[in-house]
């Protein structure tokens, strides 16, 4: 690719990136960045490429999720731990459901920016510059807290550098013995409420048993202790991404070190903008997020800029539409990779399609439109004869209540009793792992989905 190079994106038009006052500041901190060891390797990008190559030609299926934007102030060891551990949850459920190896990528280690719909927000009287994540600015309602800081991408940095430290000593140090996995997800259909999903869960349990009587355990079987997770995030601010970008000393390809796999987001996606132009010089794989506005003629140059070798596992399409809008918006796009004959991984977003503001005034998305989408997603994808090759949720492992519904029914009055994310409403861990279990449903093509059974009680 000899047009490219890791700042041929800065020739390009901008948008939603930050425009720093102190052009000396900004140098400076890309400098030392520069200097700075890789986040991820190029080994470690191949081989989620190839294990998307799977779920691309229908040998396998994507999990997805994590933070909305990662946040400096709520960085802990339990709350990656937390979250790692129901991704594990619906892991678990949804290898079993669809028969089908599961490829675990967290949005995580790296999802520190967010665009926004406006370039300012108002807070009470104040008119201030849009919160954009804290890899660029604060989120305290002032004015200089609002400036964006370069200083920022170096502690972003440092938090994912140590969140990728404790994901890999959980991946393989024995945390996510299958057995124990499990345990967890068999308190969860304990419960009341989740008696629906008991059943399933029952025969997990006797799989597991067949296996150990088999003598197949996580003390016989390495795999069965341990799991291969990746991280992702929104290759948003591109300052960032380019101080992270490598020359692989075996290959001589270029890598992205800043996450295994980068998504360009619905607002970013400008064929002749930065962020494709970025983009389409890296060997990681690669997500497109395709909402309404995604017309045939721009997925066919993305799809030809992005992925020009047509490469299975490259080009991950994330659909994100809206609950009631998939029939009518997917269709199209399936026949644009068909007609193309394009190697893609088709994903489903539905959360970002289905964000309401509630009557007390708190963003929610309600867990029966996130569902819907879901299943009007997997649908499509029937009627078409096309995998459904993935879920692409923001989530978290811990108890908030920011979307509505699910089992233990969240309602609008309970919005503001944990209300903790800094954008976007996440799904706590118990609506994670139920939508888990009715993702498993759709998966294993029961003749009475998991849902109807739900609805009807």
């Amino acid at each position: 690719m000899t047009d490219w190079t890791k700042s041929s994106w800065r020739t390009k038009p901008r948008v939603q990136m930050p425009d720093y006052r102190d052009a000396a500041a900004l140098q400076a901190v890309e400098t030392r960045l520069a200097k700075y060891p890789p986040l991820v390797f190029a080994g470690e990008a191949r081989r989620l490429k190839a294990e998307l190559g799977n779920v691309a030609r229908g040998d396998g299926f994507l999990l997805q999720g994590g933070d909305c934007a990662e946040s400096f102030a709520e960085f802990s060891a339990d709350t990656i731990r937390d979250t790692f551990k129901v991704m594990l949850q619906m892991a678990m459920v949804l290898t079993y459901g669809a028969k089908l190896p599961v490829v675990k990528v967290g949005r995580m280690a790296g999802q520190f920016a967010k665009p926004r719909s406006a370039p300012y927000e108002k807070i009470g009287d104040l008119e201030l510059p849009s919160y954009r994540g804290d890899i660029i600015n604060d989120i305290s309602p002032t004015a200089e807290a609002r400036e964006p800081d370069p200083e920022k991408m170096l502690r972003a940095y440092t938090q994912a550098a140590a969140s990728l430290n404790l994901l890999r000593a959980f991946s393989t140090g024995g945390y996510a013995d299958v057995q124990q996995v499990h345990g967890w997800t068999l308190g969860f259909t304990e419960t009341d409420e989740a008696e629906a999903y008991r059943a399933m869960a029952e025969r997990i349990s006797e799989t597991l048993d067949f296996m150990r009587a088999a003598g197949v355990t996580g003390e016989t079987a390495y795999a069965l202790r341990t799991v291969d997770f990746y991280v992702s995030h929104e290759s948003l601010l591109l300052e960032y991404e380019e101080a992270l970008t490598r020359v692989d000393s075996t290959t001589g390809q270029v890598v992205a070190g800043s996450g295994h796999m980068l998504w360009i987001g619905d607002r970013t996606r400008q064929p002749d903008g930065a962020h494709v132009e970025f983009a389409r010089g890296v060997i990681n794989p690669i997500g497109l997020k395709c909402g309404p506005s995604t017309t045939e003629e721009d997925l066919k140059v993305l799809i030809d800029k992005l992925n020009p070798e047509n490469e299975a596992g490259r080009l991950t399409l994330i659909a994100r539409f809206g609950a009631g809008e998939v029939e009518k918006h997917l269709p199209r796009l399936i026949n644009v990779v068909r007609e193309m004959g394009a190697e893609v991984v088709w994903s489903c977003d539905p959360m970002h399609g289905n964000t309401i503001k509630a009557a007390s005034g708190y963003k929610t998305r309600p867990f029966d439109r996130v569902l819907k989408e879901v299943q009007e997603f997997f649908a499509v994808h029937r009627a078409e004869g096309t995998h459904p090759g993935g879920v692409h949720f923001e989530m978290t492992g811990k108890d908030v209540t920011e979307c509505t519904g699910g089992v233990k029914a969240v309602s609008d009055e309970n919005l503001s009793d944990r209300y903790h994310t800094a954008c976007d409403p996440r799904l706590n861990a118990t609506q994670a792992l139920e939508l888990a279990f009715l993702v498993a449903e759709e998966l294993a093509g029961g003749d009475k989905p998991l849902a109807e059974k739900v609805a009807n009680g």
